[in-house]
């Protein structure tokens, strides 16, 4: 089945949903009200809903360009000659990632297990970059081999969901990486 490609206004109604969403969710997080974006957006509810079927799509369509890019990473990062280092470089990344919008870590965690979330698109090629990084650190033997990547995903959304909710303390994502980290080691 081929997909038609977008009319020119219903791609600009992408185009404008997208961004006043991204500027919605990085002011008032991942909740912000969809009625809120579509009206912003110029376009009704049901156009919102035409594009995006659900909030976990939007915000798969909205995060997919810094997926891209912690995608990337990850692959750079497969030639380091320090396994574990890279392997730490790039959760801090993620966690990064996750922290510029409240409510992402949330979000990851509760779509963690649900393959049929649109968060999936997202969530699937990043624990395949993840392990590969993480299968050399254990090979290194920096990492402790009962480790999975599930564990560190849901560690770096914890992480994240923790420094969330402690905005005053810009060291507390660091911190508590690092904390972790030393129960990684075999």
């Amino acid at each position: 089945m081929t997909t038609r490609p977008m009319r020119a206004d219903a791609r600009r109604n992408y185009e404008r949903l997208l961004g006043v969403a991204r500027s919605a969710f990085a002011e008032h997080g991942t909740d912000a009200s969809l009625e809120d974006v579509a009206k912003r957006a110029g376009v009704g509810i049901g156009t919102l809903y035409r594009h995006f079927p659900n909030r976990h799509a939007l915000m798969n369509a909205i995060f997919q360009s810094e997926v891209d890019v912690l995608l990337a990473r990850s692959r750079e990062l497969l030639d380091s000659a320090h396994p574990c280092t890279a392997l730490v470089e790039w959760l801090r990344a993620i966690i990064t990632h996750t922290g510029e919008y409240r409510g992402v870590a949330r979000a990851l965690m509760s779509a963690s297990h649900d393959d049929s979330s649109a968060l999936a698109q997202c969530s699937v090629p990043m624990r395949e970059a993840g392990s590969a990084l993480l299968e050399r650190a254990q090979l290194a033997g920096s990492v402790r081999v009962d480790v999975t990547i599930g564990d560190l995903m849901q560690l770096t959304n914890a992480i994240a969901l923790a420094a969330e909710q402690a905005p005053d303390d810009p060291e507390l994502a660091d911190r508590l990486l690092a904390l972790t980290l030393r129960g990684l080691k075999p």
